[in-house]
């Protein structure tokens, strides 16, 4: 057994693994952020609590608090899988942990709240605001993420809607935020979602966890700039979609026979529902929360517009990249294109040409490359 891929916790050991796995034992589906607040809740004693874990990256609060039943409180479809491959992974019931997507409400009141800091403060000012409500006087809440991870701002986003919030001595450059319910205290509920126009006018609605909310990315820009002239009547899916920009822009400017907006984060296909209703798409619209494309069929569609992450979860990481390109290649139909966009230095053609016929450069500037990949 990969000896990388065991925690050691107070109850003994567990075997964690990452979701994609790159099976090199590289990265860790836990770090001393998760190993510090399972050490303090050792010390917490509340009869008969609802716990609740939130962003819990890969499972491994959940699974070794798996006696106290949690629910999993998380923006990423990604992390419940992989909570629910964990607790398989050690002959654990994956019934015993409830997976509560972001866009809905866990069931309170909560007695034990155990927030991991994410990277995204807009997501946890969304959270800790929709998750006060169901908070008590007597509800224990505790936060930890990496010292990196823990800034000003975000003591200062705790205090203002929770609480009185010290933190802990750092300790592997972890540290715990000590939150206090301050039933008193006057607050704001959450801003999300929120919206913001385009350079033609066209708003986009955005929850709090959208990559680049609140703007265009660069890399969106350039693949828009380029994106060549699609067939009518194609089927086109929009992998990774976020707001589902590149998806409604396709859709507006050709004849689309229909079109499928996939991704993993809960929030982003919120939000693509939201502005596929907002600019008035007709084209036949599905949508997939998912990491991968395992529910359509394959030689389904003919065109894949994909910008894929560079970064897996807090790692920078090809693995979400490859897993994509396989899936894209796997459901186009023969002559079908994978259309990505991506920063020069990936050298993502590299990876395409391995997989499919022909691939080609359809546009660039300084920053960005506009790939086609032909099945």
């Amino acid at each position: 057994m990969n000896t990388d891929a065991i925690m050691t916790t107070s109850d003994g050991s567990i075997e964690l693994r990452r979701l994609p796995d790159a099976g090199d034992g590289t990265l860790r589906a836990w770090d001393a952020a998760d190993e510090y607040l399972l050490e303090h809740l050792v010390e917490v004693g509340v009869a008969d609590a609802r716990w609740l874990v939130v962003n819990d990256l890969f499972g491994a609060l959940a699974v070794a608090l798996v006696d106290r039943k949690p629910q999993s409180w998380s923006d990423s479809v990604t992390s419940h899988q992989a909570t629910v491959a964990n607790l398989e992974r050690n002959h654990l019931d994956p019934s015993a942990v409830a997976l509560v997507p972001s866009t809905a409400l866990p069931q309170g009141p909560i007695d034990v709240a155990i927030v991991k800091v994410p990277r995204t403060l807009a997501l946890l000012e969304d959270q800790l605001r929709r998750l006060r409500p169901l908070l008590h006087a007597g509800s224990v809440i505790i936060a930890g993420g990496m010292v990196k991870s823990i800034h000003r701002s975000t003591l200062d986003l705790f205090e203002s809607t929770v609480g009185p919030s010290p933190t802990s001595l750092a300790k592997k450059k972890a540290r715990l935020v000590h939150a206090t319910f301050d039933s008193a205290l006057v607050t704001k509920s959450s801003p999300y979602p929120s919206t913001y126009a385009l350079d033609d006018g066209s708003r986009l609605t955005e929850h709090a966890n959208v990559f680049s909310r609140g703007h265009l990315d660069l890399g969106t820009r350039a693949m828009l700039e380029h994106l060549p002239s699609l067939p009518d009547g194609a089927d086109v899916l929009d992998l990774g979609c976020g707001n589902g920009l590149l998806g409604l822009t396709t859709a507006r400017r050709g004849n689309l026979g229909s079109l499928t907006l996939v991704d993993e984060s809960y929030q982003a296909i919120a939000s693509a529902k939201a502005n596929v209703e907002g600019w008035a798409i007709e084209v036949p619209t599905s949508f997939i929360a998912d990491r991968s494309l395992a529910s359509l069929a394959s030689a389904s569609v003919d065109v894949v517009l994909n910008n894929p992450p560079f970064h897996t979860h807090q790692s920078r990481s090809d693995e979400t990249a490859k897993s994509m390109f396989a899936d894209a290649h796997r459901v186009l139909r023969p002559g079908g294109q994978l259309i990505v966009v991506g920063n020069r230095h990936l050298d993502y053609h590299k990876q395409l040409r391995r997989r499919f016929s022909r691939c080609e450069i359809v546009g660039s500037n300084p920053k960005f490359v506009v790939l086609r990949a032909r099945r």
